[in-house]
């Protein structure tokens, strides 16, 4: 995992194609910037998602204003001695072929230590937690060719990794061997396919998993970048604006850049004012070019099309069926039936084990379900070779390489339960609960439960609950701080899960230690954090199984077609809404978020199956909604998990009552206000 980011300063961007969806500011002219923040700064932000190494490196532009056509050529150079020592002799041959390096003015360029006042600059940061590899990578990465690449994801298909290998290299080397757009005219195509040459959308397309990147072609002068189409990385982007001219890239907002832009909304009343965005999933491409009348650079940003089938398949979120014939439904009330006669059997046994009488009325579908979110857990938990290098100092049963973000829950234990299939027994796994009302908020007591019910389909496995409490009034700083990790996000509901996320990946908290694998009050309480570098997390769960009550509102006033509008509403939106600013929260101590829902073949799995086999919200909760998941929950032996009502982090850790009594002075008064919805205004008593 990395936490990237670009700043380009001295350069024009504008629109270049309708493929581009979100609107861009006029191109502006470069100007004295009035910098919202520094790149230490920025590095500062970054630094906590890659505690291994953080590093940067710069490309200067400037345009050949010699030539006599009206569109000139762009040079470049990379900083760093080495490369320094290359361009230079390319800038001296280059002088000499052409006598000098003329401005727009046609007075020969300033020089400053043998090389050209630069025109313009992209700086690329990098901050590293490295989970795969031999040797220790710092990125950026430059190839021989110049080409640089900051990455931040995991690929789990679509392009080879071995378990020694680091994706970051090898991207980079997939990457370096596609061809390059057509000329510094910024008429990039995708005829690379036609000449059978990889292209860069290609490339990226055909990555399995969670990434964000940003990637400096060279032999084009082109800079790509974009997020996967699910979003399940972060990738903010500003657009230059009279504020601030730069055009930036970043994995995360700088704490300078919230409070300046709030102070900016509080003197001139207007809280619309958005610094950041998230960027929308897809690939874009800027290509620079510079123009003989003024000599000055400028970049046309483009959108580009997927390449892979089965990407444009779930972007566009279509199920094989929604709604049932007669007979379907005739067939789908005798199934309910036998389910809730066999978990009437079921828990008639104290102890019923995996194979016990309820999965003899389980269907084929949620069997397809659970092979697919094992396979999804396998490629999320497969320990690599750094592992062992990480490690080696410490015992190996000791030590926990992934965790559980863990409420007790239906998806969470699921969750669990598969990681103790694909992990190692020699592993402990961690189960970090938050809570702000210690042993009585709702997540505490169903976590609790939900450890007793793995330890018996599990008993072999040392299970650590991690108990972290949490009081709201005495987390001023660490609000603020969360504040600048969910932006743009901006509503109290945001802030209570940004706060609940970002203390449960910190893993600090209390176990209880004893000679036995049951939690006992008596046992001894000690301090303990996690090392697990890798969280498993369990979004998506809810808008692909229809876990949601706004679910059923649908269904009941639309009927099947209005809840699977309603679910692909949820999916297409999921990339702004939350999984960006989860990632952040999570990052920001050094851990890796991965959400096994959110696999490319378990998103397809599930539209392969029937609506009505998925949810059936005719049933009460507990039972209806995410009706698949809960037979998965039962085919695993989680009985008790397999009927627990859906209950959002907010509420479940109790976030949300302390933070209404805090904002709002009551429940009551908050609820009047709408706060779950309601956005907060700076300054306030949380800063």
């Amino acid at each position: 995992m990395c936490g990237i980011a670009l700043i380009i300063s001295g350069i024009r961007i504008c629109k270049a194609s309708s493929l581009f969806l979100e609107s861009v500011p006029p191109a502006s002219s470069p100007k004295a910037e009035q910098l919202v923040f520094s790149i230490d700064d920025l590095k500062a932000a970054l630094r906590g998602r890659g505690p291994d190494s953080l590093s940067s490196k710069k490309v200067f532009l400037y345009s050949n204003t010699s030539s006599t056509v009206e569109e000139q050529e762009i040079i470049s150079f990379i900083e760093g001695e080495e490369e320094k020592e290359r361009d230079l002799a390319y800038l001296q041959r280059f002088e000499k072929k052409n006598k000098c390096l003329f401005g727009a003015d046609g007075e020969a360029h300033e020089l400053e230590n043998g090389f050209p006042k630069f025109a313009a600059e992209l700086h690329f940061v990098g901050a590293t937690l490295q989970l795969r590899g031999i040797n220790p990578i710092v990125q950026p990465l430059v190839d021989i060719s110049g080409n640089i690449l900051v990455y931040n994801g995991e690929i789990f298909g679509g392009i080879y990794i071995n378990s020694d290998s680091n994706d970051t290299e090898i991207l980079l080397q997939a990457l370096g061997k596609c061809c390059p757009s057509n000329s510094h005219l910024c008429t990039i195509t995708d005829s690379c396919d036609e000449k059978r040459q990889s292209s860069i959308p290609g490339v990226l397309s055909a990555i399995k998993g969670p990434w964000a990147v940003i990637y400096w072609q060279e032999s084009s002068k082109t800079l790509w970048f974009g997020r996967d189409a699910i979003g399940r990385r972060s990738l903010l982007v500003h657009w230059p604006t009279l504020e601030d001219g730069r055009f930036m890239l970043s994995s995360v907002s700088p704490v300078s850049s919230i409070e300046q832009s709030s102070g900016f909304e509080a003197e001139n009343g207007f809280n619309k004012l958005k610094f950041w965005e998230e960027l929308p999933c897809g690939i874009y491409s800027i290509c620079f070019g510079s123009h003989k009348s003024d000599g000055f650079i400028f970049g046309e940003v483009r959108k580009h099309e997927w390449k892979n089938a089965m990407v444009k398949e779930l972007l566009d979120w279509e199920r094989v069926s929604v709604e049932p014939k007669p007979e379907d439904a005739e067939l789908s009330h005798c199934k309910i039936a036998r389910e809730q006669h066999g978990m009437h059997s079921a828990h008639s046994n104290i102890f019923p084990s995996k194979s016990g009488p309820a999965q003899a009325s389980i269907s084929g579908p949620a069997k397809t379900v659970l092979i697919a979110l094992k396979e999804s857990v396998m490629r999320r938990t497969s320990l690599h070779t750094i592992f062992q290098a990480v490690t080696c100092d410490i015992r190996q049963e000791a030590h926990a390489p992934v965790a559980v973000l863990f409420s007790g829950g239906l998806d969470s234990m699921i969750l669990a339960a598969l990681l103790d299939e694909c992990l190692d027994h020699s592993y402990e796994i961690d189960l970090l609960n938050v809570s702000f009302d210690g042993q009585s908020a709702p997540d505490r007591i169903s976590a609790k439960a939900g450890v007793k019910e793995l330890r018996r389909i599990a008993p072999s496995r040392r299970w650590k609950l991690v108990e972290i409490d949490a009081d709201l009034s005495k987390l001023d700083l660490e609000t603020k701080h969360v504040m600048s990790l969910i932006n743009p996000a901006n509503t109290y509901m945001d802030l209570n899960i940004g706060i609940a996320l970002w203390l449960a990946a910190r893993g600090s908290g209390w176990v209880y230690e004893g000679n036995n694998n049951d939690i006992d009050e008596d046992l001894e309480c000690v301090e303990y954090k996690s090392k697990a570098r890798i969280v498993l997390v369990g979004s998506g769960a809810d808008e692909q199984c229809a876990g949601y009550g706004r679910h059923k509102t649908k269904y009941r006033q639309g009927s099947w077609l209005g809840l699977h509008e309603e679910m692909k509403l949820d999916m297409q939106r999921i990339w702004k809404r939350n999984l960006g600013r989860d990632d952040r929260c999570i990052a920001d101590n050094g851990k890796e978020a991965r959400f096994p829902f959110l696999d490319e073949d378990v998103i397809r799995t599930l539209l392969d199956i029937p609506l009505w086999e998925v949810a059936n919200l005719d049933q009460p909760s507990g039972t209806g909604d995410k009706k698949i998941l809960r037979e998965v929950a039962q085919l695993l032996g989680l009985y008790e998990a397999s009927v627990l009502p859906k209950r959002a982090i907010q509420f479940g850790t109790r976030i949300a009552r302390e933070s209404n009594r805090k904002n709002f002075g009551s429940n009551r008064a908050a609820n009047q206000a709408s706060a779950g919805s309601a956005a907060i205004h700076m300054p306030s008593n949380l800063t």
